[in-house]
């Protein structure tokens, strides 16, 4: 009788059919803690710009804020990649308005998702800061520019980190 040494067919197929169900049960996982590791670093980012203001308008701004994230970059207060506006999946950009007579210079920084939708979603929450430095988030968060007026939209939840 001829011995034949390898796994059956049935053999192969409990073993992919086991890899699968572990796969299965980890991808959801993994996707996820992407996910808060974006918005991590997004919270993070938004920190890191923060400072950067608070130092170009004490050096270099003369009482007012860096326009743009560039601006920031380019005086090298920021590393290059957040200069560029990407990071982690998530677009950071900063809005500001200069000092005019009594009223004082004011700026607004918002992280929002790349991807908001679908298993390539990016983050959940969008992440932003005035001058105050207080970080707050928020799933349909608004800030920017208002007309001249740079705001951060009081509708967000303070972080509590």
């Amino acid at each position: 009788m001829k011995r034949q040494n390898g796994f059956s067919l049935i053999e192969l197929l409990i073993v992919v059919v086991i890899i699968s169900i572990i796969a299965a049960i980890a991808l959801p996982n993994l996707i996820s803690s992407r996910r808060a590791a974006n918005e991590a670093s997004a919270i993070s980012s938004v920190r890191t710009s923060h400072g950067a203001q608070m130092t170009y308008q004490a050096t270099k701004g003369s009482g007012n804020y860096a326009h743009d994230m560039a601006e920031l970059g380019s005086i090298h207060v920021i590393d290059a990649t957040l200069a560029s506006g990407t990071k982690s999946g998530y677009s950071i950009s900063t809005a500001a308005d200069d000092a005019s007579g009594a009223t004082l210079a004011m700026f607004a920084i918002g992280a929002t998702p790349s991807i908001t939708s679908g298993l390539q979603r990016t983050g959940s929450r969008n992440f932003g800061t005035d001058q105050t430095g207080v970080i707050q988030y928020s799933s349909d968060f608004n800030w920017g520019m208002h007309g001249t007026n740079a705001y951060l939209d009081p509708g967000g939840t303070p972080l509590n980190n």
